[in-house]
């Protein structure tokens, strides 16, 4: 979890290659759809433009699609599940009641910091959500924000400086996680 820029998606590659756990990350998944030539590719496109996350409904679909279809013993590292108040308290009923260890790794980066990678990687990516970095950070405040103290309420949450740079935010998140 993070702010929209905080290293998310970058840092779950890393921890991907080092465990060897595939990702599912939500935001790939609604970005397919909104190249979609269809009504609800149409929809997903005009909300993440206008910086908006997507239903709950909708995010927790896609979770619980994803995370019935493992196999047991197996582990999936889930990027962008869990952002509004309602799919944190499911991600974490589901995964209870599944008998499956839960963490998340939250990467706190500053807006100022925030602005500069997200325009750093307009020009790379050129990603259709990256054009309303206010709003997405008003929805980060008004959903993500109650969610992170849901998690941190839970005994959940592993807290990452991610100011540093990439590497030094990689090996915080492993040793925290305990992972050699």
């Amino acid at each position: 979890m993070g702010k929209p820029g905080s290293g998310k998606g970058t840092q779950a590659k890393l921890l991907s290659e080092k465990i060897g756990a595939p990702i599912m990350a939500s935001g790939d998944a609604f970005r397919a759809l909104a190249k979609e030539e269809s009504a609800v590719g149409h929809k997903v496109k005009s909300e993440m433009e206008q910086g908006y996350l997507m239903p709950d409904w909708f995010a927790m679909y896609l979770f619980q699609k994803s995370v019935f279809s493992l196999s047991e013993g197996s582990s999936v590292i889930f990027d962008g599940f869990g952002r509004k108040l309602p799919e944190a308290q499911m991600v974490a009923s589901v995964l209870e009641w599944l008998g499956r260890e839960l963490k998340v790794v939250y990467i706190s980066v500053s807006d100022e910091n925030i602005l500069g990678r997200i325009e750093k990687r307009k020009g790379i990516e050129g990603r259709a959500d990256d054009a309303n970095v206010p709003k997405r950070l008003e929805e980060f405040r008004t959903y993500t924000e109650p969610s992170v103290e849901f998690f941190r309420s839970k005994g959940v949450l592993v807290e990452i400086d991610g100011e540093p740079d990439i590497a030094a935010i990689h090996a915080d998140i492993l040793a925290k996680l305990n992972i050699q």
